[in-house]
C-alpha cells in the first residue's frame, strides 16, 4: 500500500531535495507505516527512528505552545494574562498585548530580528524584545514572530518558575513516553544542518536557529531535538484528541480550545500555536479538509494532522544541509502530502 510513496520518498532523495529523511503515517490508534532515507552527511550515516532532526519551528506546538496549555489547564495562567503582568517595565504598546495574542502570533511582534544586535547577552532576550518596534498594531493581523516566541518562552519560565527545557520535560515529553527528545543533545545519531560560521564545523546538535544559537540553545522559538519515533507519539496524541494510548494528556476542553480559530478575517487562520487549513498552507497540500492543522520548521521538518481521516504525517528531514539555499523540499512537501491523503482515503 506504502509502496508508491516510498518510492516517491527515494526519488526525492536521489534528486536531491534533501539528504534525508524519517517519514510517518499513523492514526490515534498507533502507526501505520513509517520509513528511514538517504544518508544524514558525506560520511554515509543512514538515519534510524531514533536519528534527532532540528525541528526548527516545531519547537513552538511540540515544547512551547503545550508548556503554555498545560500551564492554563492547571490554572497557572490565563491566555487573557498580559506582557505586563511578567515585565511591569514593558513599553505602553506592548503591556497590554495577550499570551492568546502571542500563541496566535497575533502579538505584533516583528517575525525576526538578530538579539545579538540589540542584546547584550541570550540572558537579555526579553528585554531586547519588549524594547523593539512593533511591526503592526497587536491584534490587528497574523505576523509569524519568532521573536514573539522567544518572549513567550521567557514568559512561561517566569510563570512556573522553572527553565523552559526542564518545563518541557516535565510536562510534555515524560507524560508523553517521547525519550528521544530535547534541547542541547549528546550523542553520534545527529542530523547535521548548515556550518556553524564561528567555527566552520557542521551544526550537529547544535541548534540552527541563530538566535536561539544565541540563546544557548534553549529558546521557545527554535532549539527542540527529536526522532521519528517521538514524534510518531505526539502526532498520535493530536490524532487522538489529546490522549495517547488510553492515556489523557491535554483536556478535551483545552483541546478544542487549542484549535479554535482565533483569526478569522485576518490573513491567516490561527488556533493555539498551530497554523490551520485555509489561507497560506500550501505545505498542508490540497486534500485537506478545513479541519486540518500543523505546523513547519525552517529545517525541513512538519507535522501534518487531519482529523477527517484520523490522520498524522511526521516528516523530519536536514533539508538545509549542506545549505539552506535547497528550497526543493517545500513543493515536494505538499505533493507528498495529496499522494498520503489520497492513499489513506482510499484504504
Amino acid at each position: 500500500m506504502y509502496q508508491e510513496i516510498w518510492a516517491m520518498m527515494e526519488r526525492a532523495v536521489e534528486d536531491g531535495v534533501c539528504p534525508s529523511a524519517a517519514l510517518a503515517i499513523g492514526r490515534s490508534s498507533g502507526l501505520l507505516a513509517s520509513g528511514c532515507f538517504g544518508k544524514l552527511d558525506e560520511e554515509g550515516h543512514c538515519p534510524d527512528e531514533t536519528t534527532l532532526y532540528d525541528l526548527a519551528s516545531l519547537t513552538k506546538v511540540t515544547a512551547t505552545t503545550m508548556i503554555a496549555l498545560r500551564l492554563v489547564e492547571q490554572g497557572v495562567i490565563r491566555l487573557a494574562d498580559r506582557v505586563g503582568d511578567f515585565f511591569p517595565g514593558t513599553l505602553v504598546d506592548k503591556r497590554e498585548i495577550t499570551l492568546g495574542q502571542l500563541l496566535t502570533h497575533t502579538g505584533g511582534f516583528p517575525a525576526h530580528f538578530f538579539l545579538w544586535d540589540e542584546a547584550s547577552s541570550g540572558a537579555r532576550a526579553a528585554e531586547a524584545i519588549l524594547a523593539h518596534p512593533l511591526a503592526a498594531a497587536p491584534g490587528s493581523t497574523v505576523i509569524y514572530s519568532c521573536m514573539g516566541f522567544i518572549l513567550l518562552g521567557k514568559i512561561l519560565e517566569k510563570a512556573a518558575g522553572m527553565p523552559l527545557d526542564q518545563l518541557a520535560a516535565h510536562l510534555v515529553f515524560e507524560p508523553l513516553g517521547m525519550q528521544d527528545t530535547g534541547f542541547c543533545p549528546n550523542g553520534a545519531n545527529l542530523a547535521p544542518t548548515e556550518r556553524n560560521p564561528a567555527s566552520g564545523q557542521w551544526l550537529r546538535g547544535q541548534v540552527h536557529d541563530e538566535n536561539a544559537r544565541f540563546m544557548d540553545g534553549v529558546a521557545g522559538n527554535a532549539g527542540l531535538f527529536s526522532s521519528l519515533r517521538d514524534m510518531s507519539r505526539f502526532g498520535q496524541m493530536l490524532a487522538g484528541g489529546g490522549s495517547l494510548e488510553g492515556r489523557r494528556f491535554l483536556s478535551p476542553a483545552l483541546f478544542r480550545a487549542m484549535l479554535r480559530c482565533r483569526t478569522e478575517g485576518m490573513n491567516q487562520r490561527r488556533a493555539l500555536g498551530f497554523q490551520l487549513s485555509g489561507q497560506d498552507t500550501a505545505f498542508m497540500g490540497d486534500l485537506v479538509s478545513p479541519l486540518a492543522f500543523g505546523h513547519t520548521g525552517f529545517t525541513g521538518t512538519s507535522l501534518l494532522v487531519e482529523p477527517e481521516q484520523d490522520l498524522y504525517v511526521v516528516l523530519l528531514t536536514n533539508r538545509v544541509h549542506p545549505t539552506r539555499e535547497n528550497q526543493r523540499l517545500l513543493r515536494f512537501r505538499s505533493l507528498l502530502h495529496n499522494r498520503i491523503l489520497a492513499t489513506e482515503e482510499g484504504a
